[in-house]
């Protein structure tokens, strides 16, 4: 099957489970509220649905529209945009007739039930599959750094000791530490054998955002030629498949990044230091404009991950601490997005799709609607009208001021909420194609 269909398909399943626990969140207070509901929606039926039954007071359906899903309260002013039933005497089961308290509950509800969702989903994952280390010392050769790393005092060949006095059970994680986690420092085993403490800048997340480095640090691998164009400089120069390039003109290679075919094509010749079967040569390569080298190169670490079981009271400590660590990660740069740079990286569907592999797998599955839920509870809390949080917000006046804001302006608002949502909507999915089309 083709790995488009597939990630559609995970993404439809996972946003369905998703919306339908989310509206639950809201459904379940709202009853025991003695609060009518009117209709529970897993997409949205505009003009029609794919089907639809009542059960008592409410009618449950699908809708054609995969945009989401509702939940339609009485005595409350949504998405629905029924003014009809706000023209009429407030009655005692209807949203609006409920003290202030009781609205609040059902209004955080939905958001409450993604949070506590995500949690628990990270939680089983631990459990059933268990985690990955990559403890330091098995990173023998260290990480290669970037010019912004080396401007604060890496060097190539850093072992990470430690983050603000903590190893990292999965030393890579040391580049989200740095982007996301504002560290103060990092302390560092040099090539020579010296350790240092390095100060990290407070800005140095922002510093990595601009330079388009999210990887400052990767660990050092071997580079192998992996495949040749017939024809082209690297094999007119006597490169074979195989051959471990050590270094061009001095400089260390290590990782695909050190080889950028814009520094290499800027050169008359390159002279490259390799390994051939365990024996060291000296092949001088004359890039041309067309082929730059002629040459495909794989990496290959020499190192791999260890995998360990937890138990149930592991699982829950343990997926707890990974999904704060996934909700602050995401709160913390969401900043990003009203830069410049970071609205052209604002993705639709197809970037959310693209956070399930292309391959059926439960666990990359799970993974990826923890992630979802998360992001759906952040992003439906923020004082925007139309989202839960923009209810909230509205309740928490009422709540301190002891006034409810007119229905009049709660339309507006609700009107305002639902356009600017549907012009993020439109924005983000237009990158997405944007991408498509031109990336």
């Amino acid at each position: 099957m083709d790995p488009i269909v597939i990630k559609g398909i995970q993404l439809l399943l996972s946003l369905s489970i998703l919306v339908v626990l989310h509206e639950l969140g809201h459904f379940i207070p709202a009853k025991l509220f003695k609060t009518k509901v009117e209709k529970f929606y897993l997409f949205f039926d505009v003009n029609f649905a794919l089907f639809k039954k009542k059960i008592g007071e409410t009618e449950y359906g699908i809708g054609w529209l995969p945009l989401g899903g509702y939940v339609k309260i009485a005595g409350m002013i949504d998405e629905s945009m029924d003014t009809d039933q706000m023209k009429q005497p407030a009655q005692p089961w209807e949203f609006r007739s409920k003290p202030a308290w009781q609205r609040l509950i059902i209004m955080l509800g939905g958001v409450t039930v993604n949070i506590v969702l995500g949690f628990l989903i990270y939680m089983m994952i631990l459990f059933v599959w268990g985690k990955e280390t990559l403890p330091t010392e098995d990173v023998t050769k260290g990480f290669s750094v970037s010019a912004i790393a080396e401007e604060i005092g890496f060097q190539d060949g850093d072992q990470i000791l430690s983050v603000d006095g903590e190893p990292l059970e999965y030393v890579m994680d040391v580049n989200r530490h740095l982007f996301l986690r504002s560290p103060k420092t990092v302390e560092v085993r040099h090539a020579n054998g010296l350790k240092e403490s390095i100060a990290i800048p407070e800005d140095f997340g922002t510093t990595m955002f601009e330079a388009g480095e999210m990887f400052p640090l990767n660990p050092i691998a071997s580079i192998y030629v992996d495949s040749l164009y017939p024809g082209n400089p690297a094999e007119k120069a006597g490169i074979q498949i195989g051959d471990i390039l050590v270094s061009f003109d001095g400089k260390a290679i290590n990782g695909k990044g050190d080889l950028r075919s814009e520094d290499l094509k800027a050169q008359d010749s390159v002279v490259f230091n390799i390994i051939r079967e365990d024996e060291a040569k000296t092949i001088t390569v004359y890039p041309t404009e067309e082929a730059v080298l002629g040459f495909m190169v794989r990496e290959q670490f020499d190192f791999s991950t260890t995998h360990v079981d937890l138990d149930l009271d592991q699982s829950i400590v343990e997926g707890f601490d990974y999904g704060y660590w996934t909700l602050h990660d995401y709160v913390v740069q969401f900043k990003y997005i009203f830069t410049k740079k970071g609205a052209t990286q604002v993705g639709g569907f197809g970037a959310i799709g693209n956070l399930f592999p292309s391959q059926w797998d439960w666990q990359g599955f799970w993974s990826s609607t923890a992630l979802i839920s998360i992001i759906l509870a952040f992003m439906n809390v923020l004082p925007i009208p139309a989202l839960d949080g923009g209810h909230v917000m509205f309740l928490l006046y009422e709540m301190i001021s002891g006034r409810k804001p007119n229905d009049k302006f709660m339309e507006y608002a609700q009107m305002f909420g639902f356009f600017l949502l549907l012009a993020l909507v439109l924005f983000a999915n237009g990158n997405d194609l944007y991408r498509w089309l031109f990336a």
